[in-house]
């Protein structure tokens, strides 16, 4: 194994409660409130323009725009934890490790600058990268190209439906994380583990 591909929210960074909270603010201020359940249920794993754009019904970039200034404000790498900095740092000693990502570049470097990971991180593909969102696999096809590695050669992490199908479409092997959905809803990955750890880093490398 060359690469390995790893989703931003929920998965190296266990920020869903964050986002659910930001998103709630937001609708209610709409008009259209959200619950935890309807988040968890519809809406986590989707770009912030496809989940706009799913509770909403419409296209808001402005929505996106204050979305993007106050997880900017809240999130400061606390989210990503010291299991999840210590895989990192174990898989960039044998690997490029990428993120992929449905959030702007703009939420994403500040997060990991904070957990002391820009060094480690060799390609990141956020929403500014690409024109289609995950399920699409438009983001992981992007970072494989940019690291020059075959799918065969690589392994995606994810924690959502969207992403897993995203992930499978590219035709990596997908590892899931039980961080923000119950296992029954990640069946499609080629693996389901409880969270981004050192010993996932151990078990791919061995195995590849």
């Amino acid at each position: 194994m060359r690469a390995l591909l790893l989703d931003f929210n929920g998965t190296l960074s266990e920020d869903e409660p964050l986002l659910c909270r930001i998103f709630q603010e937001l609708f209610t201020e709409l008009g259209k409130p959200l619950t935890e359940e309807e988040y968890y249920d519809r809406l986590a794993g989707l770009s912030d323009r496809e989940l706009v754009r799913v509770w909403l019904g419409r296209d808001d970039p402005e929505i996106v725009e204050r979305k993007i200034a106050r997880y900017r404000e809240l999130a400061d790498g606390s989210t990503v934890s010291q299991e999840a900095r210590h895989a990192v740092f174990e898989a960039a000693r044998q690997l490029d490790v990428a993120v992929v990502s449905g959030s702007a570049r703009s939420e994403i470097e500040p997060v990991l600058a904070a957990a002391g990971l820009t060094d480690a991180i060799a390609v990141i593909v956020s929403s500014d990268d690409i024109a289609r969102s995950k399920p699409d696999p438009e983001g992981y096809l992007v970072a494989l190209r940019i690291l020059g590695v075959e799918a065969a050669d690589a392994a995606a992490v994810e924690d959502s439906e969207a992403g897993i199908a995203a992930a499978k479409a590219a035709e990596l092997h997908c590892v899931a994380v039980r961080t923000t959905m119950p296992a029954e809803r990640l069946s499609a990955a080629d693996e389901v583990v409880d969270r981004f750890d050192r010993d996932l880093i151990s078990r791919l490398v061995s195995s590849a």
